[in-house]
């Protein structure tokens, strides 16, 4: 992968660009089923087919890219395939981190990571802190993550640090949060239609935009992730209010 080049785009400037995208990477069983190839192919090809969308995103200008790799529900699939997940995020490190720091792309992992086998926690903290001060683009690994276990990990950390009940805010909750520091997604994408959220940034993606397409993962294009961004462009975000004020 190499996004250091400067890319001429064919498509005309984008009208509005999420600062923020989020994306639910699904799909990759199914495509490997209707190749008939092993579950473990279809995540080897989602993997491959990150190198296109980080190159999308920088390409549209997107300034940070979250993605669900791995959920705290994942753990109950058969071993054979989590044990391939684990593989397939060690292999990714060890080809692409050397060329990911180089076009100054920053590695940030969300969720926890206890339960990864200790030479995988190595090797992603080493990933954080080669890439900490780069800036071209964020991209969040949601690993070992879920909306639901970040929102209790938080309030835990609240209650050891004694912050009284009066004293707890909205603002406050997202200091906790593993985005601290970040804003929150703009746009949400799920790849091959399926209709929910699936634990993933629940509080985060509050007012965030969503764009739902059947493609599957691993045919996620630049041409799909483009598609996704015009549509975000054409929509008229609210946070709860009305576009115009209320004349009656």
């Amino acid at each position: 992968m190499s996004t250091k080049t400067e890319m001429i785009s064919e498509y005309p400037p984008l009208t509005r660009v999420p600062r923020h995208v989020a994306i639910i990477m699904d799909g990759n069983g199914r495509w490997a089923q209707r190749r008939g190839l092993p579950r473990s192919a279809g995540h080897e090809a989602g993997t491959e087919n990150l190198r296109r969308v980080i190159r999308g995103c920088v390409e549209f200008g997107v300034e940070i890219l979250t993605i669900y790799a791995f959920s705290t529900e994942n753990w109950g699939r058969p071993r054979w395939e989590v044990q391939a997940l684990m593989r397939i995020l060690e292999g990714v490190i060890d080809k692409e981190l050397g060329e990911l720091a180089a076009e100054g792309v920053q590695l940030r992992h969300i969720g926890v990571l206890d339960r990864l086998p200790g030479k995988l926690q190595d090797k992603v903290h080493r990933a954080i802190e080669l890439t900490k001060n780069n800036t071209r683009l964020i991209v969040n690994i949601a690993f070992n993550y879920g909306g639901r276990d970040e929102i209790v990990h938080a309030v835990q950390a609240i209650i050891r640090d004694g912050i009284p009940a009066e004293e707890i805010t909205e603002t406050l909750i997202n200091s906790y949060l593993y985005t601290a520091g970040l804003p929150d997604p703009d746009l949400i994408i799920r790849t091959s239609g399926e209709l929910r959220v699936s634990n993933f940034l629940i509080w985060q993606g509050a007012y965030a935009e969503y764009y739902v397409c059947s493609t599957l993962w691993p045919d996620f294009d630049r041409d799909e992730l483009r598609k996704a961004l015009e549509h975000y462009a054409r929509r008229e975000r609210r946070f709860g209010k009305v576009s115009t004020p209320d004349l009656a």
